[in-house]
């Protein structure tokens, strides 16, 4: 048998993203058959013991991971956070009610966009003037008296901030699309009425949203099954323990895995720990010189999504390029706002990041 070395680039994407590398290996080693059942994960029946299995011990490890309280139930849907960005206020929302959205970048103007086609909605702070380069502070916000919800977008990908406490909103529901951050931390789930991630920026591969909701929450999504399609209602998935259709198999196990990972890693405050120590040194970079300027301010700069400017467009394509060569790769913004960023999910490797760094300062003594 021949064996093959395998060259791996440095994955800075925003999503899908790099995958822990033992998670891969043991896709690799198990994806003919997994162990004790004899199939692939990609045959199994999602109906069958093994696959009930691989589901219910991915919900546990969520569950043990975030402290997630008794009285929320853990759903693996599709459709991506897009469709959350629909399901939320079809679910949650009153005919007589007003669901308040803060408006910190991209993601959250979709969201927005999408719930006032099914209701009422109060941008209750936005950045938008500030260019999106920081999260509205609490003094900010002008919520609405009885909200059915407050939602939010707790980590803005393309625009580099994040919350890094939620806000209080009062006795409204917290709603927060936490994709781009999920689980880079401790998470105060009892804060919240729902929270939702697609899984393939920092979770798992793409094809699987993970939705933790409230039971008083559930019980709106119930008294609205009769209007609702009911593959957008979050009672028939929580009824029918995310089951009610054909589930993403593959991404429910490799989530799994990256549950597993973490929990292995010593959980969600040992893996903070680590992805401050990355963001800190690459930010640290960034301010050292002035070459390179950071766009989020620094009290919202997020852990996961580092974004940075060079004097002119031209030379951001040339970083661009040279970085590509040098085998660090995803660097380039998003269309939409131009310029670098760096995402640095759980699991990047430390080392990448240390090489960034190193090519940012070969770079500008080239070109500084």
């Amino acid at each position: 048998m021949t064996s093959t070395t395998v060259h791996r680039v440095y994955n800075f994407s925003a999503g899908p993203a790099v995958l822990p590398l033992p998670v891969l290996e043991e896709i690799q080693r198990n994806l003919i058959a997994l162990p004790g059942v004899g199939m692939s994960i990609l045959e199994v029946s999602h109906r069958s013991k093994a696959f009930e299995s691989i589901l219910a011990q991915a919900e546990a490890d969520i569950r043990a991971l975030a402290n997630v309280p008794s009285n929320y139930r853990v759903l693996f849907l599709q459709g991506g956070a897009s469709t959350q960005f629909s399901m939320v206020p079809m679910n949650l929302l009153g005919s007589d009610e007003t669901a308040d959205y803060v408006d910190t970048g991209s993601w959250a103007v979709k969201a927005i966009k999408e719930a006032r086609k099914v209701g009422a909605v109060n941008v209750v702070a936005t950045t938008k003037a500030d260019g999106y380069s920081r999260v509205p502070g609490q003094s900010e916000l002008t919520l609405t008296k009885g909200a059915a919800y407050v939602h939010i977008t707790s980590n803005n990908t393309i625009e580099g901030t994040e919350y890094h406490h939620p806000p209080d909103v009062g006795d409204a529901p917290l709603v927060s699309d936490t994709s781009s951050h999920m689980f880079s931390g401790p998470i105060d789930v009892g804060r919240h009425g729902l929270i939702y991630a697609g899984a393939q920026k920092n979770m798992g591969p793409a094809g699987l949203t993970v939705v933790i909701i409230r039971d008083d929450l559930l019980q709106r999504s119930a008294g609205k099954k009769s209007a609702l399609p009911t593959m957008l209602n979050y009672a028939v998935h929580a009824e029918n323990g995310s089951l009610y259709n054909t589930p993403p198999a593959f991404a429910v196990y490799a989530l799994g895995l990256v549950m597993k990972w973490l929990l292995d890693q010593g959980g969600l405050a040992a893996i903070a720990a680590v992805n401050q120590r990355k963001a800190g040194k690459l930010y640290a970079e960034i301010d050292r010189s002035g070459f390179f300027r950071g766009t989020a301010q620094k009290e919202s700069r997020s852990l996961m999504n580092v974004t940075f400017r060079l004097a002119t467009e031209d030379l951001e394509k040339l970083f661009i390029r040279e970085a590509t060569a040098a085998g660090l790769d995803g660097l380039a913004g998003h269309r939409a706002v131009g310029g670098m960023r760096a995402s640095i999910y759980n699991a990047f490797p430390e080392e990448g990041v240390d090489a960034l760094v190193s090519f940012m300062r070969s770079f500008e003594q080239k070109h500084g």
